[in-house]
């Protein structure tokens, strides 16, 4: 288990070194992208806007647009039972108690955005449905249509319910009492108003796009909302440009929130599509960018790899949204500013976290990961990291998904028992790697990286760097792990070290008799072989975190030994057997 740790593709010819610094976001706006995007704000405060906002428009919805995706079919079934049900926590319909709630915060959020709608919708019909997503409606305007309070009205929980809204509006909208049918819609109009003056306060990344993309669903189908649509579409644009990097990737660095927004920014294109109307440009080269980032992180299968918090997502969820997007892309291999490398060659894919931690502001559930990697040979998991700190089941303990963001949950080296960037007892990230060195070269006969971290500099000495190497043929993972002094500190004695590779569930483990070495024998596939040198191997249980959510129990490959105050390294090899 996790001991407890401290609170065939082308080569791109990329053979640079690159210096990531951990840093808050994308490069933001230009100077003249700044001035225009405050002058549409600033017309759209003007007075008109106050008595557009009072008008007299009919209470209609102008458009109602397609949702372009497939829901939770377990979700959507407990809603069927009467439960409404969120990573593991079930609540009877009947009895949500909204105005003195007793679910947790991830539950809460869930609810207040309205979600469930695309759930619901995908496992019943209109009429079995509609007198479900009625009751749940009343119960949350009876406790929140009327009152603005957190977290029912943050932001990015507004835009992402107005989306659900819109894309599901026959199931909230089909009575014929024309009270609740007129609140309904008077509650939609109030949240577009909410959201215009909100939204520029969402922290960058995930929130400030729902928001954002909230404002411009509702310029396209609240009657009235051209100008609220042109204050959006800057907006948006602004929130794209900050929460996102330049090789598409977003700011929180989390594959999970990566899907979201490419999820979102979908679905809104729907909205655009109902109106038949453009995307406009900005939008549309975002999401490209945004998909090639997502296939980036994904293994063989098609599968999401397992970071800052993300669970694994399967490689037909992942087909079925880059098919709703319409983007055809390749997985971006080099991810600079995001952070991930992906080698691949023949069957074999090998994805490696070359960057810090994000910053605490824009990460929910950060790990302290770098310089960790995942391995897969086809649709087989090899390494893996324990993953899921924000995607586990809620009935977990809290001890143990705190435990999923330490650097021993990951499949890298842990000195000294610590962290390689601090985990506070609030849940934010601290002190620690703030500087990742990289390097990536590619020939005919190899794929190489060479990485290297400060985390653990100013507190033991040291720093930690790892040279990765994928054979042509995706027969050879090659690694040395090199603990370098810094020179910062002096240090007397030696330092333990661990470094850990855990497996997937299902891998047989057979250690060789001499200690250096072990046969994987992976469930219907091929064997592998793993060795090192200048390190002690050992075999320990571990666990991964499902796509349900739930631990599932696994292995560990243990290298250990201790370092000298001059630094030390060791190595190993996977190799896969004819």
């Amino acid at each position: 288990m996790i001991p407890p740790q401290p609170i065939d593709e082308p080569r791109d010819g990329i053979d640079v070194g690159k210096r990531l610094v951990r840093q808050g976001g994308g490069t933001g706006l230009s100077l003249s992208e700044r001035i225009a995007e405050k002058l549409q704000r600033l017309a759209w405060r003007t007075p008109l806007h106050g008595l557009r906002l009072k008008g007299r428009h009919p209470l209609k919805l102008i458009a109602v647009a397609d949702d372009p995706f497939f829901g939770d079919v377990a979700r959507g079934q407990a809603m069927l039972r009467g439960e409404l049900m969120f990573r593991g926590e079930a609540v009877p319909i009947e009895r949500l108690g909204l105005d003195r709630p007793k679910f947790s915060a991830a539950f809460a959020e869930h609810l207040h955005s309205f979600a469930w709608l695309r759930d619901l919708s995908s496992v019943a019909p209109r009429v079995t449905a509609v007198p479900i997503a009625e009751t749940l409606m009343l119960q949350w305007l009876a406790a929140h249509g009327d009152r603005v309070s957190e977290p029912a009205w943050a932001a990015h929980l507004t835009g992402r319910r107005m989306l659900f809204w819109i894309a599901h509006a026959p199931l909230i909208l089909s009575s014929t009492d024309l009270v609740y049918r007129s609140r309904v819609l008077n509650t939609i109009a109030r949240a577009a108003r909410h959201l215009d003056g909100e939204a520029g306060k969402a922290p960058a990344g995930i929130r400030a796009i729902t928001a954002w993309a909230g404002v411009v669903a509702a310029g396209l189908v609240v009657p009235g909302g051209d100008p609220r649509r042109g204050f959006g579409e800057h907006g948006l644009a602004r929130a794209l440009a900050m929460g996102m990097f330049e090789d598409g990737g977003i700011v929180g660095r989390s594959p999970a929130e990566q899907l979201d927004a490419v999820m979102t920014l979908t679905a809104l294109r729907e909205i655009y599509a109902a109106r038949r109307l453009d995307v406009p440009e900005a939008q549309g080269l975002a999401l490209t960018r945004m998909v090639a980032a997502l296939l980036g992180v994904c293994h063989g299968e098609g599968g999401l790899a397992c970071w800052q918090g993300s669970g694994p997502v399967s490689g037909e969820r992942i087909a079925d949204v880059v098919a709703a997007t319409g983007v055809r892309t390749r997985p971006l291999r080099h991810a600079g500013d995001w952070g991930y490398q992906r080698l691949a060659a023949g069957r074999t894919v090998l994805i490696v976290d070359s960057a810090p931690p994000p910053i605490a502001r824009a990460a929910r559930e950060g790990c302290a990961s770098t310089l960790a990697f995942e391995l897969s040979d086809g649709g087989q998991r090899i390494v893996v990291n324990c993953g899921g700190a924000g995607a586990s089941s809620l009935t977990l303990s809290p001890e143990l998904r705190r435990a999923l963001r330490t650097t021993a949950a990951h499949s890298t080296l842990v000195l000294a028992d610590a962290n390689s960037t601090a985990i506070h007892a609030d849940g934010s990230l601290g002190k620690g790697v703030s500087v990742v060195d990289m390097h990536r070269q590619e020939s005919d006969a190899i794929s190489r990286i060479e990485v290297a971290h400060d985390g653990y500099a100013r507190r033991l000495g040291f720093q930690h760097r790892r040279v990765l190497t994928l054979s042509a043929d995706g027969r050879d993972v090659q690694g040395e792990d090199m603990l370098i002094p810094t020179g910062r500190r002096g240090r007397k004695g030696d330092t333990s070290f661990v470094a850990r590779f855990h497996l997937a569930p299902g891998i047989e483990i057979a250690p060789t008799p001499d200690g250096q070495a072990a046969f994987l024998r992976i469930p219907d596939g091929p064997v592998w072989q793993f060795r090192c040198k200048g390190a002690t191997l050992g075999v320990e249980e571990s666990l991964w975190i499902d796509e349900g959510g739930m631990p599932v129990a696994t292995f560990q490959l243990v290298l250990s030994g201790t370092t000298p105050a001059g630094g030390h390294d060791f190595s190993w090899r996977f190799h896969r057997a004819r």
